[in-house]
């Protein structure tokens, strides 16, 4: 019977792996994808973004964070939050609403949608008729007022979404206290805005498009008074004492209007055009900003004149004599001002400008000389120029953090010091571990230092390749700068530009050593840079050197782009990492793989044609070896003019279904009895079954042929000191994969550190391996005696690893996109291997070692595969012995951008793009998990209007039950239940409803 028990039931293996591995998305970084509303509570100090795909994001102070999506996907047209309380109403672009709330569950706080709505007509009307198009939560928290494109103005009870039909305020009785000779049925066409009186609860505005403007009285239910524009209406803004208001218009002007205490018709006080008397483009949104001193804050967006500056997204702030448009890279999707919320203050006061542009967030700061850009600590725009390539770097020593953190700080000093306004709610998260780096590479030739140890995604330092080439862009051509006499007074801000002067410069590979604070980087011409940390300005000359990896070939000629030219003398760095050497490959292909090995001072680079190793210490090329197939044409013709020959291709496919013809007719056997083949093969499949232990169905995988393209493209380099010769010395080497299947393997002779400049690095080639299924080769790993994976460099001198066994036999493995294949060392004997392909389908595209620590005991740990196949999937494979431990559905399958996006990280996490400007994060790992955990402040209302704020640590340190609501909520759920048992109104409701029930 063992023959047929399926190997990996071990009932104590299987409590195991519950210790060591679960998988969860814990957390998104970066800038939400189109985003489409934005709100703001001056409450719970949270701001909310909406999304085009239905997703709501809600921020606070750092580390607070939490995340909704509709159901329905649809696009969310605008977010509002119920005064005082902690929820918020949400307009999709299919007309639903929808309320969520901000709860406490298991000593935290959730986002959950407790509700949802869709306004109806009567039978028969058109779709305008409850198409809404303005939503006003009124400060009793019992109703929004919802105002449609038919006029109509419905009264939606919360939460209930009961529509009080009774309280519908309708066209008609706008007009009848309307002279006739003012205005028209189609005057009080389509809802543009509602505003409740700040002063008295009881009135609210109401602007038609057409520009009639109405105060309403709720009470009496009818209009106070009238107020006649001449243009078509945007919006409207109360001032704080109740006294004016402010509308915009169409035209690209705004107009301040009296609300006298009598009945008198108000004329406007002000009609300003503030970019006229050309024809100016709409002002969408206004703010009047009372301060102390008297001069207010006039803040709107638009405005511009129509023919110079039409394709201009600003918004412009004017305070006295100052006036600035702020010019943003991308459209303004709206914006909001954060000042005085104290119901008792005399004045505004503002202090920031929060806007939510279409690729980024930005916040000016209002109080400081000059109106600055404040440093956001998330919603970072990672895609201000776009994402080449990831590198993950975990636990960096604290003295290197401090000095790239020093780096940065020099660089963001036209940053304002003001604290992060938008600061509600408390990060209950317990402290990263340890300190964690993300390195993005990007198409402009920049690299981007993340601080990724937690649940905010904050840039550190940035680093630009730029100064070291010529191109047609200046570095030190400034932006932003503004002539006295320039008008309109634009000044650029935000950091999305996502137009490379050279696509040339895009970073494709990035490798940093933590310990010696080396960086190398690869680029899309073959460049490839070494640098290191310095924490001063420095004025040098960068060495270069070229490696030539068609040796000189004949019968090859390069097609693609030039190489980069570079700047001639010293160049001037910033503080941080600067080039000391430039390797230029030839031909200027990208550069597809890369190595550094900081102990030994070498790095070895890849391209489509080969690879190569320089020596950055001596500044010397060790050797160069050509890859290049000589059928492979198309690795000669760059990714910036290819274009793959459709003729080519077709021809491939025709031989590899010819070649599979034939040996299908081979294996069925040209003659013979048919009888007697099927004897044969029946007595063939007994005597197989007897052998085998029922292994799985394997798929019949057709071996690649030679002359398939790109066969010499190198997709992976690997240092290694191992035994390479013979298993009585060992030696430091150098392996190289490519994608024909072929793995190289050359010994090296580094000189002694006494004599490292004196002698040079000697290279020679000592294996060559040939998989027989020729797939790309995707991942080298050498495990040392006790069958763990050799340490990275420095690490054993910085007491963070044990020193490798060099007792016990070593052992190479070999990851292909089809297989996992482990040779002895040095005989690279074939010893063991697992077929992923033939057995799952699918192929590998990420592989990498993980530690995974046990979330029961501290002193267990492994070392396991983490590998991310082209299906999304992400299976955990045991090392050595290749038995695969779990499988986690990841990223879907037709994302084959965020599959090549992938990182994992050394501790069983990883990320990978969802969209061009935001990773998610996911945790394999029990121990190892960054996910939001906070907690808001619950509100306790008294009679008398005033809210108090319990302390967020106080809540956060009560545990509450799952179904435990809090103590603020079982309050307010006391009052509540008093205060409807007592209503003999409600008191009927619920009884028709039991009766109905039964």
């Amino acid at each position: 019977m063992r023959r047929f028990l399926r190997p990996g039931h071990d009932p104590v293996r299987e409590r195991l792996k519950r210790d060591l591995f679960q998988f969860n998305k814990t957390v998104e970084h970066g800038f939400p994808h189109q985003p489409s509303a934005l709100g703001y509570s001056p409450f719970l100090r949270l701001m909310a973004i909406g999304t085009r795909s239905g997703a709501i994001k809600l921020y606070g102070a750092p580390g607070v964070e939490f995340m909704g999506l509709h159901e329905e996907n649809n696009t969310v047209m605008q977010i509002h939050f119920i005064p005082d309380q902690c929820q918020l109403v949400t307009l999709l672009d299919d007309n639903s609403l929808h309320l969520w709330s901000l709860k406490q569950h298991g000593g935290a706080s959730e986002l959950r949608e407790e509700h949802r709505f869709t306004l109806k007509g009567p039978p028969g009307s058109p779709p305008s008729a409850t198409q809404v198009t303005a939503v006003l939560p009124h400060s009793s928290r019992e109703v929004l007022y919802l105002g449609t494109e038919s006029g109509n103005i419905f009264v939606v009870e919360l939460p209930s979404f009961r529509v009080l039909e009774d309280r519908t305020i309708t066209p008609e009785a706008v007009l009848q206290r309307i002279p006739e000779d003012n205005c028209n049925r189609r005057s009080c066409e389509l809802v543009e805005a509602l505003q409740e009186h700040p002063k008295n609860p009881d009135q609210i505005l109401i602007g038609y498009s057409r520009g009639l403007i109405v105060l309403w009285d709720l009470q009496n239910n009818k209009a106070t008074h009238h107020f006649l524009g001449s243009q078509q209406l945007e919006n409207l803004y109360w001032q704080r004492d109740g006294s004016k208001f402010i509308s915009c218009h169409y035209d690209g002007s705004y107009t301040q209007w009296p609300v006298s205490s009598d009945n008198r018709q108000p004329e406007p006080l002000e009609n300003t055009v503030p970019y006229g008397p050309f024809p100016c483009k709409a002002i969408s949104k206004i703010y009047w900003q009372t301060t102390k001193n008297g001069l207010p804050y006039i803040i709107f967006q638009g405005g511009m004149p129509r023919a110079s500056y039409g394709d201009r997204h600003s918004i412009s702030v004017i305070h006295g004599s100052q006036q600035t448009a702020f010019d943003f890279t991308s459209r303004v999707i709206d914006f909001f001002i954060i000042f005085s919320s104290d119901p008792a203050a005399e004045f505004d006061d503002p202090c920031a400008l929060v806007v939510l542009a279409e690729e980024e967030l930005v916040v000016i700061d209002l109080k400081s000389a000059g109106w600055p850009a404040v440093h956001p600590p998330y919603l970072a725009s990672l895609h201000c120029s776009a994402i080449t390539c990831s590198h993950h770097v975990s636990n960096i020593p604290l003295k290197l953090w401090e000095r790239i953190i020093s780096a940065g700080s020099k660089q963001n000093i036209h940053y304002s010091s003001m604290p992060w306004p938008i600061d509600g709610g408390t990060n209950i998260a317990p402290d990263p571990p340890q300190r964690d780096l993300l390195l993005t590479g990007h198409e402009d030739g920049t690299v981007r230092f993340w601080d990724a140890s937690g649940v905010c995604l904050h840039l550190l330092y940035k680093l630009s390749t730029v100064r070291v080439f010529l191109t047609d862009a200046d570095p030190n051509d400034n932006m932003n700068t503004l002539g006295e006499d320039e008008w309109p007074p634009l000044r650029k801000v935000g950091t999305f530009d996502p137009y490379s002067d050279d696509p040339r410069l895009g970073i494709q590979k990035i490798y940093l050593c933590k310990y010696s604070g080396y960086l190398a980087v690869a680029g899309t011409a073959g460049q490839v840079l070494v640098m290191e940390l310095n924490d001063e300005d420095a004025e040098h000359a960068v060495d270069h050197a070229e490696a030539d990896l068609l040796q000189d070939q004949e019968g090859y000629r390069w097609k693609g782009h030039e190489k980069l030219k570079t700047r001639d003398g010293p160049v001037r760095f910033e503080a941080g990492f600067q080039p000391f050497v430039l390797v230029q490959c030839q031909p200027p292909a990208v550069v597809t793989s890369l190595a550094l090995h900081s102990e030994w001072k070498l790095v070895a680079f890849g391209t489509s044609h080969g690879f190569g190793l320089f020596d950055h210490q001596q500044k010397r090329l060790v050797f160069v070896k050509c890859t290049l197939h000589p059928s492979d044409q198309l690795a000669l013709e760059g990714p910036l003019s290819r274009v793959k020959s459709l003729k080519k291709s077709l021809r491939q496919s025709f031989r590899r279904i010819r070649r599979s013809r034939v040996s299908s007719r081979k294996r069925r056997g040209g003659g013979g009895n048919a009888s007697e083949v099927q004897e044969a093969n029946a007595k063939f499949d007994q005597d197989a079954l007897q052998e085998m232990e029922l292994a799985p169905v394997q798929r019949k995988i057709e071996a690649r042929s030679a002359e398939d393209s790109f066969t010499g493209f190198v997709r992976t380099l690997y240092f290694a000191d191992t035994f390479l010769r013979d298993s009585s010395r060992h030696c430091p080497s150098l392996w190289a994969g490519t994608n024909g299947g072929t793995v190289y393997a050359f010994c090296l002779r580094v000189p002694p550190a006494e004599r490292r400049m004196d002698e040079p690095v000697r290279a020679e080639q000592a294996k060559e391996i040939q998989l027989m299924h020729r797939a790309p080769v995707v991942g080298i790993l050498v495990l040392d005696g006790r069958s763990t994976p050799l340490p990275e460099p420095l690490e054993v001198a910085h007491d963070l690893s044990k020193s490798p066994d060099m007792q016990g036999s070593h052992q190479l493995l070999v990851v292909s996109e089809e297989q996992f294949k482990v040779f002895t060392l040095p005989k690279v004997s074939s010893k063991l291997k697992l077929k992923l392909t033939a057995l799952e389908g699918c192929r590998v595209r990420k592989v990498t070692v993980a530690n995974f620590g046990s979330c029961k005991s501290d002193d267990y740990s492994e070392n396991d595969l983490a590998v991310l196949t082209n299906l999304g999937d992400i299976q955990i494979i045991s090392l050595p012995f290749l038995k695969l431990q779990i499988r986690y559905p990841c990223i879907r399958k037709e994302d084959v951008s965020g599959i090549a996006s992938c990182v994992f990280t050394k501790y069983g996490q990883g990320f990978y793009l969802i969209s061009p400007s935001e990773f998610e994060r996911f945790s394999l790992s029990t121990k190892w998990l960054v996910e939001p955990r906070c907690i808001v402040d619950m509100p306790e209302v008294t009679s008398n209007n005033h809210v108090h704020n319990k302390s967020g640590t106080e809540n956060a340190a009560r545990k509450s039950s799952p179904g435990d609501c809090g103590e603020d909520e079982r309050k307010s759920g006391r009052l509540m239940e008093h205060a409807l048992l007592n209503d003999e109104k409600v008191l009927k409701e619920i009884q028709s409803t039991l009766e109905g029930g039964r």
